[in-house]
């Protein structure tokens, strides 16, 4: 069951509670390091697979779609979105890993007359959708603090970790299951 919505935040304390730190995205931290973040969260996964590379008309649509509602999201510090990382894998499919505060913000956006999903995601449903050169996806994860724990060695700060900040991986937080404890909010492991 995903997670109740958690109480607005004051706008001050940035997407997670803390303060927002500016780096390149391809900046490398060298050694280890864990995301630090301790709420509940809801990692959606939404994508696209092209089916008929040929079918131009059919999948750039769906696949321009996705980066201006990013945009947007990143723009609206209160919408819940905390931040997304976009994959390929192959040639044919594209993944956006969205982070959100919670389903219910998630939710909220995905229904919103007023955003940009709701208009995308119709007009697939009566261009795209009228035959099989393209295909959608998304899969939904409420995940609880204590049930998740994140690793990332010599690495651009990618992910959760991007999302939320990073810090070093060694002596208590050595361990993935220290590092479960840790996000559960347990300072015994620290």
């Amino acid at each position: 069951m995903c997670p109740p919505t958690e109480p607005a935040r004051n706008a001050t304390q940035g997407r997670l509670g803390g303060a927002r730190r500016i780096q390149l995205p391809n900046t490398i931290h060298p050694g280890r390091f864990t995301a630090n973040h301790r709420s509940p969260l809801t990692v959606f996964m939404i994508g696209m697979r092209i089916n008929k590379l040929h079918r131009i008309d059919k999948w750039w649509p769906v696949a321009r779609a996705m980066r201006p509602m990013i945009a947007e999201l990143s723009g609206q510090p209160d919408s819940g979105f905390l931040g997304a990382e976009v994959m390929r894998s192959g040639l044919r499919t594209l993944v956006f890993l969205q982070y959100w505060r919670s389903f219910d913000d998630l939710e909220r956006f995905a229904t919103d007359r007023s955003a940009s999903h709701l208009p995308a995601w119709k007009a697939f449903y009566r261009k795209a959708n009228s035959g099989e050169a393209v295909g959608i996806f998304h899969e939904t994860y409420c995940v609880d603090p204590g049930r998740f724990e994140t690793v990332y060695g010599n690495m651009p700060a990618f992910g959760l970790g991007r999302v939320a900040g990073l810090s070093p991986a060694g002596g208590a937080r050595n361990k993935a299951r220290a590092r479960m404890s840790i996000s559960a909010g347990s300072s015994s492991a620290l």
